[in-house]
């Protein structure tokens, strides 16, 4: 399998948790661009039809590419995600600050960094 895919191919794959509940699609991908990574991937969850879809800002690092079941895997539970901060598609937050970043990385747990 490719280590390697773009980003595009990524677009709209369900995205579920490690028991394989539905939590979703990814609807952007987010880089980083001083240091040329992927920083978040941004989920839609919860709304039917695409009409009340929460949005959530994902770190990386949180998810896994199942490319065998073309899907991405989110470690975290359906109860967690929907406790989670997400924002409205027309007021997306400003994901290169530093504060964001620290509470998003926490609420999935996942250390704080110092970059980005």
């Amino acid at each position: 399998m490719a280590a390697i895919l773009s980003a595009a191919s990524l677009i709209g794959e369900p995205v579920v948790n490690l028991e394989g509940e539905d939590l979703g699609k990814v609807e952007e991908i987010m880089l980083e661009l001083e240091h040329g990574t992927v920083a978040y991937a941004v989920l839609s969850f919860g709304g039917h039809f695409g009409f009340g879809d929460k949005l959530f800002a994902i770190p990386w690092d949180a998810l896994l590419v199942d490319q065998g079941q073309k899907r991405v895997l989110l470690k975290v539970s359906r109860e967690q995600l929907e406790q989670a901060d997400g924002f409205d598609k027309h007021e997306w937050p400003d994901m290169a600050d530093a504060t964001f970043r620290d509470r998003t990385r926490a609420t999935y747990g996942l250390p704080v960094e110092a970059r980005l």
